[in-house]
């Protein structure tokens, strides 16, 4: 009989991670996210200096912007490499690669969270079109961010007389994963959790390269009710955390909403927005957005478009998803972006993803930091910080239709530019797969043609010129006529 996982402490279980190891951590935003575990870590390193050298390996941003999730980690020493999908939420570990003191990757969350199952198969990598034109493309640099990062993680195929990328695959020694209830067989299920992320896959990754998994849960039960509402089966499970609920609050910005685990969508309302550029971006973002369609809001700006949705009685006619999983519902904002509000179902996120990828989105509403005269967007970098690419590059290259949403200036600088930083989302690329895309704006919306932007709206009462055009580093064609 195989002996059952060992109940132990944080400290006691972290102490059985290597140097040089490879440690992928599960969350997204801060749902799921093992801040017992990441805490602990970190405190082991600064009192010992150990482990050492590691390589954090993670999907989704997991951080509050300030000090917790992935910021314990962010030390150097206890780093050597960093891969990871999103940065902004963990600004500690984007100073470590901005003054180049890790190697540092950001490539797409959804190639990162299919490529844990395919490290966990031991396949030789995921092969996908995601990324192709972006920075992220080794023609353009591969993902690596700083002068540090020299090893291509991924490779340019031709098969079938197309172009594709590889992401090599890469072992996966330690996993760090959350849930709600263990057995005494360590058997997990996530009752309580917002989302179900990757923590499968990361578990058969870690246990079939020789390694280690590390749950943290709310409490050890007898026996789980119900063996399919098992997440993680404890054949994979090495050491269980119980945290008592300390540090394990269901997302960063809650202790715990009912809302992100049942199914009630009638009983959910929205405030009003009021009046501001915010609301008119999102109600016309809105216009394009028609019955029956499935629909993905980024974070931030787009997420005006299901309150001016809720406000005009439209929410029931189409199904907004959110890509760490939920769908149906409405998803949630700021610290707890990555639930839905009442959802009808969650899976988890490589499942997601492929999806998303196959071209299942009908309407992909993101933000845009920076946009260019070819239509291509840049979301990645941004005053001086580097904020990665998360989700956007697998929803802005697969979405049929695509609305970039944005104000025409930020803090008086142009967002219209005549080049941008990084290359997220390739306009030429866009409009030759025959997506259709639009880029709305609180002055003014353009389209995307063969030969770049073309501005086909101006809010009504604005002088084009004085308004619009003096505020955008180049011109564009202009077709424009009054808002309706």
């Amino acid at each position: 009989m195989r002996a059952p996982a060992i109940i132990t402490t944080a400290e006691e279980a972290v102490a059985a991670i290597p140097d040089g190891a490879t440690v992928a951590v599960g969350g997204f935003v801060g749902a799921g996210h093992p801040e017992m575990l990441t805490v602990a870590l970190e405190q082991r390193f600064l009192k010992t200096g150990t482990p050492c050298d590691l390589t954090l390996y993670y999907c989704a941003g997991q951080g509050d912007r300030c000090e917790r999730g992935l910021n314990h980690l962010a030390h150097r020493g206890l780093l050597k490499r960093v891969v990871g999908g999103h940065w902004n939420l963990a600004p500690k570990l984007g100073t470590l690669a901005l003054a180049n003191e890790v190697e540092a990757y950001n490539l797409p969350q959804g190639v990162l969270s299919v490529l844990t199952r395919e490290i966990a198969a031991k396949r030789p990598g995921l092969i996908t079109k995601i990324g192709l034109n972006t920075f992220i493309d080794p023609i353009h640099g591969g993902g690596m961010m700083n002068a540090r990062t020299t090893e291509p993680l991924v490779e340019r195929l031709e098969l079938d007389g197309q172009t594709w990328l590889r992401y090599k695959s890469m072992p996966i020694h330690v996993a760090l994963i959350r849930a709600t209830y263990a057995d005494a067989r360590g058997n997990l299920s996530m009752d309580c959790e917002g989302l179900i992320s990757e923590i499968l896959p990361m578990a058969q990754a870690a246990k079939n390269h020789g390694g280690i998994v590390i749950a943290q849960v709310e409490s050890v039960v007898e026996q789980l009710p119900d063996p399919k509402s098992v997440r993680v089966p404890g054949i994979l499970v090495d050491y269980l955390v119980t945290s008592g609920g300390v540090m394990h609050d269901q997302t960063f910005g809650e202790v715990f909403n009912e809302e992100f685990v049942v199914t009630n969508v009638d009983g959910f309302t929205l405030p009003p927005m009021p009046e501001s550029e915010r609301k008119r971006i999102g109600a016309r973002a809105l216009r394009e957005i028609r019955q029956g369609d499935i629909v993905n809001l980024g974070i931030g700006l787009p997420e005006a478009v299901a309150m001016v949705a809720a406000e005009t009685g439209r929410l029931n006619e189409f199904t907004l998803t959110v890509e760490s999983g939920p769908t149906g519902g409405v998803p949630a904002s700021g610290l707890s972006f990555g639930c839905s509000h009442f959802p009808e179902a969650v899976i988890d996120q490589p499942a997601q993803f492929d999806f998303y990828d196959g071209g299942g989105l009908d309407i992909g509403v993101l933000g845009a930091v920076e946009i260019d005269a070819e239509g291509s967007v840049n979301v990645a970098s941004f005053a001086g910080r580097f904020a990665g690419v998360g989700g956007f590059v697998n929803i802005a290259q697969s979405a049929r239709r695509l609305i970039f949403c944005c104000t025409l200036q930020a803090k008086g600088n142009p967002k219209f530019v005549r080049k941008i930083q990084h290359v997220c989302f390739h306009g030429p690329t866009g409009f030759k797969n025959g997506q259709q895309v639009l880029y709305v704006t609180e002055r003014a919306v353009f389209e995307l043609t063969a030969e770049g932007l073309r501005l086909i709206e101006i809010e009504p009462g604005l002088d084009l010129q004085r308004d619009v055009l003096k505020l955008m580093e180049f011109v564009p064609e202009v077709t424009a006529h009054l808002r309706s």
